[in-house]
């Protein structure tokens, strides 16, 4: 029903996000509203899920196409609602969340909140090979070279436990990108890419 809706930011809280629209404002669940602070009162795009249940109406929205595929297919899976999906989603990038679906890693699945082993199990059988259609502009070299996709997993969870400790700092979605190029560059351990990314953080 809905692709996208484009407007003013008018407010960030840490379940949603509401933007105004022709004097209407929208109030849409996203799976990190903080992600957005920084573009409070300006014109931004949100790609919309039009959520309808027999006892809730909901917008969840996101920042491009593949996220938003990637979320509706996460719904599909027995035992995951919005909620949980949206949670999913806010944990970190996709890519880990793709790959560990890809190698079948459970152990890194249950990690996600809400996730047990039967849901992990779940996932795996109905999104594994599947995803390779909704997200190729995302990823590129995920399905097409397995090797380095198993090469980069060696140390995905580690680093995306930096990430996620780094988020809960404070440091924004923007402000981590700029610096996993270069923490992907070398194998360490969780506190060892907390300290890296700290130090190159305060030089930015």
């Amino acid at each position: 029903m809905f692709e996208f809706i484009k407007g003013k930011l008018d407010y960030v809280c840490p379940e949603y996000i509401v933007l105004e629209n022709a004097g209407i404002g929208y109030q849409i669940a996203t799976p990190n509203p903080f992600a957005y602070s920084q573009q409070l009162k300006q014109e931004i795009q949100i790609f919309i899920y039009y959520y309808v249940r027999e006892d809730l109406v909901a917008l969840y929205g996101f920042h491009s196409r593949e996220e938003k595929n990637l979320f509706t297919r996460l719904l599909n899976v027995s035992g995951i609602g919005p909620k949980g999906a949206l949670a999913i989603l806010a944990s970190g990038e996709p890519r880990p969340l793709i790959e560990a679906i890809e190698n079948e890693d459970e152990a890194f699945l249950v990690k996600f909140p809400g996730v047990g082993k039967k849901t992990a199990r779940q996932m795996i059988l109905d999104l594994k090979g599947k995803l390779s259609a909704i997200v190729p502009d995302y990823f590129p070299d995920l399905f097409s070279d397995q090797e380095m996709a198993v090469a980069d997993h060696q140390f995905s969870l580690e680093l995306e436990e930096a990430f996620l400790a780094l988020k809960a700092l404070g440091y924004s979605d923007k402000e981590i990108k700029r610096i996993s190029p270069e923490l992907k560059k070398e194998q360490m351990t969780t506190d060892q890419y907390i300290k890296t990314a700290l130090q190159k953080l305060l030089k930015i």
